[in-house]
């Protein structure tokens, strides 16, 4: 099978087990630490992780301005893959408008205390690929990553 068309991918190896990873993607007061980039933050995060669990992710700018990002989650395999999107909210209602894309984080270990990150974007036209690229997917999204990194260490 090849790549969809509209995928944007970033792959990392980042120095923190995949178990620690993953609970920064799962546990709600954790994700609030890293989830944005700096000086952004996450200001509230509910999430049922589930097949048909809904998720809600609230940035909030350094002016005060809050993005929520309602989703739902679509897979969820325990330290190794979270699959959701922003085309459901929650027990596969769709949401109102244009749904964005799909994304894909995996796991996989990659040495003694390393974890290969790969998170994948979908999306359903070329021109929302664009779009996520022009807001700076690949470095916004990679300092995330870093920002989970060094949360994973502390735990």
């Amino acid at each position: 099978m090849s790549a969809p068309t509209h995928e944007l991918v970033l792959e990392l190896i980042l120095d923190a087990p995949k178990e620690k990873l993953y609970r920064g993607w799962t546990e709600p007061e954790l994700m609030k630490q890293w989830f944005a980039p700096k000086p952004w933050t996450t200001s509230r995060v509910e999430v049922d992780h589930r097949p048909g669990g809904a998720s809600l992710i609230v940035m909030k700018s350094p002016e005060g301005q809050e993005m929520p990002n309602p989703g739902q989650y679509l897979e969820v395999i325990p330290n190794r893959k979270l699959v959701f999107t922003d085309a459901f909210v929650g027990n596969w209602v769709p949401k109102e408008g244009a749904p964005f894309m799909v994304a894909e984080i995996n796991f996989e270990d990659a040495g003694p205390g390393k974890t290969k990150y790969t998170a994948k974007a979908r999306h359903w036209t070329a021109e929302a690929k664009a779009q996520h690229e022009q807001m700076g997917f690949i470095p916004g999204w990679t300092i995330c990553a870093k920002q989970l990194e060094a949360l994973a260490q502390t735990l």
